[in-house]
């Protein structure tokens, strides 16, 4: 990129945006461990923002980490970082790279108009961020790489613009190039040379990091000798991106082009999102002004990547489902926001941050939640009014008020108690909802139990406040085995939910073994004989009834038929049978699980004219369905997933002998989008309460999976037989 004035902003001043064509939102994705905050930090002091190293004048970072995510010594939430440069507001968002709090990037992704890909020189890129950057690429929005620890002794500079054209070049890897080549200065005793500026392949200038600051100068004539083969293949890929269809003839005629056009070509190409630019940064020495290549990307972001105004129309729909037309970005248009995160300030209370869409967003201004539809995970709809509180942009753990917030623009608003993530904010006389984006499902189950009948009055309002915090976890109380259920996207997510709740609700949860909803059933047919005789003086109780059980096909139930004749249990207790009946099969017969699928009929009994009642009854028709289970065998059976396992081609035979190791039974394979494939198998439930980590681990955290319910089926008879040794012991029966 060409030389520019540099404006920063005032350090500890909010950036603030009066047009949607001042803003930039740029969401910055990578591997945990790749530099993404290191790299937010940099800019951060670079812009201005800050006066040393990331601290704004409170001691905290720009980058805000909270308690949970020092103990986690990883990022674990989105976070906003707005920063001002040549006169352009850039909202930086900062993602989670550990696939546990992919909601948080998918959040990211959905407030930003292009994507900073972090990659590490030293770590390489990993198939998560490969597949990031296949979705970014579906949706066609604009990309650069910025490869960041140039100081590892083993970064190989060259090596990784290579790796990053095949990782992210796809058909065209000629669309992944180098902006800059590395500037080394002595090396050390180690015989390590550290990098200290930048070769400028499109300018043919020297940027030189090594006073501190950010100096130009013209190259020597070996640097020149460097710059020129890298600087050609530049050239000829900004050209190939170029709207002159004359002008590749014309450079390969050997016509100089003029820098100003092959500037203006290559900022089209980047917001255009058909061409990526590699760029090199690290963070500012001690004492230093600026990071190293810092500068570099600040120009790249306010001025090659997209406005808001580039992005396509938002579809929008009336909260009824009506349709209404897409909203453009327009800060005199009708009002459209999302809430892209919620969480909660122990003074403030809950804050949102929200993406203007179109309109205007003010502080005090009665606005209209629409809700998101996640019913299935805890979060309930909404379709009322609020008023919103103060708007702030974000500064460390500070919130600087702003007076409003413009189309295209990000703000945090204070006191939205009933919006959670997720929802729309319209005007209160134009209600509109988004089409919300989509959540990764949560399939680790963790089941809890308060701590302390203290914890236990607070746990429903504590899991319902983590609930609107967080839409990737589901929230369920089971029916069968009466369990509150955290679904999450895996170990680290579950450690972050407990914390949450203990630190930020005040709610000590102890984790419990997770149960699956075993099911019995009769294994062959039997009879049973029910004698409910008792006389204490006084009324008494008398019921006898006589009852046939036996087997239906998978998915029946429980039927009960009348075959009684002659009155021999009268016509008003025969409901009361078949009340006890129901009732014991629900109990469970053999392990204290549900019975199903069998049919009981009720043969013949005897009653009483003063003792007999319709508790005495009940009674009976329990006492004679166990007795039909003594003399039988009773099967237990388990629920079977459906599973659909999504993983490159390369991965498809470890994931298939994981599945059968499992008692899975694979059922179909087929071919999903290029390199991928999508394995369809049934397997029982209790052989996958942790497939969401295993997974992970077989396909090197490139696989994805469903699953829904299928059927339950009966359990191989070991198995059983170590469920009921369990229930004998009195352990826990997962």
């Amino acid at each position: 990129m060409g030389a520019t004035s540099h404006q920063a902003g005032a350090a500890g001043r909010a950036p603030t945006a009066d047009h949607p064509s001042s803003v930039r939102n740029v969401v910055l994705v990578g591997h945990t461990g790749a530099g993404k905050t290191t790299l937010v930090e940099a800019l951060a002091l670079t812009a201005g923002a800050v006066t040393r190293a990331g601290r704004v004048e409170d001691g905290s970072t720009v980058s805000d980490h909270d308690e949970i995510e020092h103990r986690q010594q990883r990022s674990v939430q989105l976070s906003l970082v707005p920063v001002e440069w040549a006169g352009t507001k850039v909202n930086l968002l900062d993602t989670p790279g550990y696939a546990d709090f992919v909601g948080e990037l998918r959040a990211g992704l959905r407030a930003a108009d292009a994507a900073l890909f972090v990659v590490s020189s030293s770590d390489g890129i990993d198939g998560a961020t490969r597949m990031v950057w296949e979705e970014c690429q579906a949706v066609g929005m604009p990309r650069a790489i910025v490869v960041t620890h140039l100081e590892a002794a083993r970064a190989d500079h060259a090596q990784m613009a290579a790796v990053c054209a095949d990782a992210f070049g796809g058909d065209d890897p000629d669309a992944v190039v180098p902006l800059h080549l590395p500037l080394y200065g002595p090396a050390g005793p180690d015989g390590h040379a550290p990098v200290t500026g930048l070769l400028d392949l499109l300018t043919q200038r020297v940027h030189d990091y090594s006073s501190g600051g950010r100096a130009e100068r013209d190259p020597e004539p070996e640097e020149l000798a460097q710059i020129a083969g890298a600087r050609s293949r530049l050239i000829e890929a900004v050209i190939a991106e170029s709207e002159d269809e004359t002008l590749m003839d014309r450079y390969l005629g050997g016509e100089d082009i003029d820098l100003k056009s092959l500037v203006a070509d290559l900022e089209r190409a980047v917001a255009r999102g058909t061409f990526h630019p590699v760029l090199m940064a690290a963070p500012a020495a001690d004492g230093a002004r600026q990071g190293l290549g810092t500068v570099e990307l600040l120009e790249l972001v306010t001025r090659g990547f997209p406005t808001p105004l580039e992005r396509d129309p938002v579809p929008v729909t009336a909260p009824d489902g009506a349709d209404r037309p897409a909203v453009a970005c327009d800060p005199d248009g009708p009002l459209v926001a999302e809430v892209v995160k919620t969480s909660s300030d122990p003074y403030v209370g809950r804050i949102s941050l929200v993406r203007v869409f179109s309109g205007t967003l003010l502080p005090e201004q009665t606005v209209h939640v629409s809700g998101h539809g996640l019913t299935d995970r805890g979060h309930e709809d909404h379709d009322v009014d609020e008023r919103t509180g103060a708007l702030s942009c974000p500064f460390g753990k500070q919130q600087r008020p702003v007076t409003r917030a413009v189309a295209g623009d990000l703000a945090c608003v204070a006191k939205l108690t009933r919006a959670e993530t997720g929802d729309t904010l319209s005007a209160k006389d134009r209600p509109l909802l988004m089409e919300p984006w989509q959540m990764p499902d949560p399939l680790l189950p963790l089941a809890v139990q308060a701590h302390s009948k203290a914890d236990e009055d607070k746990l429903s309002q504590g899991l319902a406040r983590l609930a609107a915090e967080d839409p990737t976890m589901r929230l369920e109380q089971n029916p069968d085995t009466h369990q509150v259920v955290l679904w999450c996207l895996g170990e680290a997510h579950q450690d972050v939910a407990l914390e949450r709740l203990r630190t930020r609700y005040g709610v000590q949860v102890d984790p419990v073994p997770h149960r699956v909803s075993l099911r019995e059933t009769f294994g062959a047919p039997a009879s049973g004989r029910g004698r409910h005789v008792k006389q204490s003086g006084g009324h008494g109780q008398f019921a006898i009834c006589e009852i046939e059980v036996e087997p239906l096909p998978p998915g029946s139930g429980i039927e009960f038929v009348d075959k009684v004749v002659g009155g021999a249990v009268p016509r008003q207790f025969i409901p009361s049978v078949e009340k006890g009946v129901r009732a014991q099969a629900a109990r469970g017969l053999a392990a204290g699980y549900p019975l199903v699928d069998v049919r009981v009929t009720l043969l013949d009994g005897k009653a009483h004219s003063v003792d007999s009642s319709d508790a005495a009854f009940q009674t009976a028709g329990a006492l004679a369905l166990r007795e039909a289970a003594a003399s039988s065998a009773i099967h237990l059976l388990e629920p079977v997933a459906e599973l659909a396992v999504l993983v490159p081609d390369d991965y498809v035979g470890p994931v298939m002998s994981d599945l059968a190791g499992r008692r899975g039974r694979v059922v179909g394979t087929e071919q999903s989008g290029s390199g991928r494939t999508l394995v369809r198998a049934e397997i029982p439930e209790i052989e996958i309460s942790r497939y969401a980590v295993e997974l992970r681990s077989v396909s090197h955290g490139t696989g994805r999976f469903s699953r829904s319910y299928a059927r339950h089926e009966p359990m191989p008879p070991n198995i059983a037989e170590k469920v009921r040794e369990r229930l004998e012991k009195g352990s826990p029966l997962t």
